[in-house]
């Protein structure tokens, strides 16, 4: 798989159910990481039985993508894409739409299993 992505969560989850889906991902296309997914791979490490190894895991993760922050650029995104999703009445998570506003921010792809990206106008979604 080629390109620029924005993983969501999910795409880094599948990782432990497939070493091999992020390892060929990160040779062949440009991967970035935004900080609301690494707050949820922590929050999910905190919670679980294997939290030291899940962990680590998130660490080297982090050191070895670059890590998006949100900013006022971002808070605009997301902003409209709220409103946008209201007046659709597709509401989708909040975290969910942090991860969009980023990905559109920075014209990147999120590559995820969650279908309600779809739901953001002109927002690039990839599945695998």
């Amino acid at each position: 798989m080629t390109g620029i992505f924005l993983l969501d969560t999910n795409a880094v989850i599948a990782r432990t159910k497939d070493d091999q889906i992020l390892e060929r991902l990160l040779e062949d296309a440009e991967v970035f990481l935004s900080v609301v997914v690494l707050g949820e791979l922590f929050f999910g490490s905190e919670k679980s039985k294997r939290m030291s190894e899940n962990w680590s895991n998130a660490e080297k993760l982090a050191a070895s993508v670059e890590i998006l922050v949100c900013d006022v650029s971002t808070a605009r995104y997301y902003g409209r894409i709220k409103e946008q999703l209201r007046l659709k009445g597709r509401p989708i998570p909040d975290n969910d739409i942090w991860i969009a506003a980023s990905a559109m921010e920075y014209g990147l792809t999120v590559l995820t299993r969650d279908e309600h990206f779809r739901y953001v106008d002109g927002l690039a979604v990839q599945g695998w």
